[in-house]
């Protein structure tokens, strides 16, 4: 199969585009719009129908074989943490310990904490009935507590695993998820902090945007270390599982799978009066969440797999200079894919699979440079979140806060997180490169 440069950007502009008027306009499921644009690039390079079929399972399996077993168990501890009440615990912990005044800053960094096991859209449903009691309770403007809850919670979900988009782009890109996480954890702390500081200034302006009543959180609580641990030793596991010799039974345990597994058995014992019917519908919920997840991981995976049968990267690399872009290509690429339709996971997956094939054109190829290529795309990723993200409605629907409040506030704040996460990723690859 002969393609020419021009084929090859036609057939992936167009991809591209089919993705997002397909997922942005109609409102069809990623997983469907990223086959279909699977069938029209291979059409259009030329490739036979058995041939793109056979490349876009192949792409299904490899990432599937890497990522399914991650994803279904960080969804399932996040739901054991949601349902033994560990997330509020660890919430109002947070909130004791940093006392009313501060509120907006506590729940900022809860939503960094408990946004590590637990989806964002998730996380903030859970927490959204204490964040309006501690609103109403400290008359903090409901703007501003919504606001720093959702940047905590969102700086971790664009950076940092198990979260699908951060998972599914270093399968693609092969960066260890050890290394990856403890780096994504380190840069998303400040960028959430950045979110805060913005809509502690602009919150105030939109003290009358809420039609939240406050609601009475549920207070039976499990002790606290069911609530602390369940969070932090999956993560330090995983951590040490990047930097331990092999063969030993540090890096064993370490291991996403096994580390995410210890932190399910450490969640379990929050609730005492587990039925086996209300344990059964917890995971059955898991793996059901999980499921619409790993389709569309799947199906990315499949798109990247037609990609690299077009030898885009050997085209774009012979067509265009982009030895001077280095981190700037992937983030670039990915804000405008999640700026034009919505979706942080959708949008990392989709440019992971057209930079992987670009690295050596990058000078990221080596070392490093894979793992500083994903953590870009995971600042892209928060670049514009609006009126086309879920996350932006579930916000605005369990704080009332109006379209007005929520764009000048939340999606401004994203605006900033993105900006600040790839200033401080830009620092510590150049720092990498002088010290190298």
């Amino acid at each position: 199969m002969t393609t020419s440069f021009w084929q090859v950007l036609t057939a992936l502009v167009l991809g591209i585009a089919v993705i997002v008027v397909l997922t942005a306009r109609y409102r069809i499921h990623a997983f469907f719009a990223l086959l279909i644009a699977c069938a029209l690039v291979g059409v259009l390079v030329g490739m036979p129908a058995e041939t793109i079929i056979d490349t876009a399972k192949e792409g299904f399996g490899a990432i599937m074989k890497s990522l399914a077993l991650v994803i279904v168990l960080g969804t399932c501890l996040g739901r054991v943490l949601e349902t033994t009440g560990g997330t509020e615990a660890l919430a109002n912990a947070i909130v004791n310990k940093l006392g009313a005044k501060r509120s907006a800053l506590a729940i900022n960094l809860t939503g960094f904490l408990v946004g590590l096991p637990i989806f964002c859209d998730s996380g903030y449903i859970v927490l959204s009935g204490l964040n309006n009691s501690l609103s109403a309770k400290t008359r903090i403007p409901m703007a501003v507590m919504a606001g720093s809850l959702a940047t905590g919670l969102y700086a971790v979900h664009c950076l940092v695993p198990p979260h699908p988009g951060a998972t599914a782009a270093a399968g693609i890109l092969q960066v260890a998820t050890g290394t990856l996480l403890l780096y994504g954890a380190l840069i998303a702390l400040p960028v959430s902090i950045v979110g805060w500081l913005w809509v502690q200034k602009a919150g105030r302006k939109y003290s009358n945007a809420s039609t939240a009543e406050p609601t009475k959180p549920v207070t039976d609580w499990p002790p606290l270390f069911f609530a602390l641990a369940p969070v932090l030793v999956p993560i330090l596991l995983i951590a040490l599982h990047s930097i331990m010799p092999a063969n030993t039974p540090l890096r064993f345990i370490g291991d996403p799978v096994v580390a995410l597994s210890i932190g399910i058995l450490l969640a379990i014992p929050g609730k005492r009066n587990w039925t086996r019917a209300a344990f059964g519908h917890v995971l059955q919920d898991a793996a059901e969440k999980a499921g619409g997840i790993l389709v569309i991981i799947g199906a990315g995976g499949a798109f990247g797999a037609i990609l690299a049968k077009t030898n885009l990267g050997v085209h774009l690399g012979e067509q265009l200079n982009l030895s001077g872009w280095g981190i700037v290509f992937p983030f670039l690429l990915t804000a405008l894919l999640k700026t034009a339709q919505g979706s942080s996971t959708v949008a990392i997956i989709t440019a992971a699979s057209i930079v992987a094939p670009l690295l050596p054109n990058l000078g990221m190829a080596a070392g490093d440079g894979p793992l500083f290529a994903v953590l870009a795309m995971g600042a892209g990723s928060m670049m514009i979140s609006h009126a086309n993200d879920a996350y932006f409605w579930v916000i605005a629907k369990f704080s009332g806060l109006d379209t007005k409040a929520m764009l000048g506030t939340y999606t401004m704040a994203s605006i900033c997180m993105g900006l600040s996460a790839f200033v401080i990723i830009g620092a510590l690859w150049w720092l990498k490169q002088v010290i190298h």
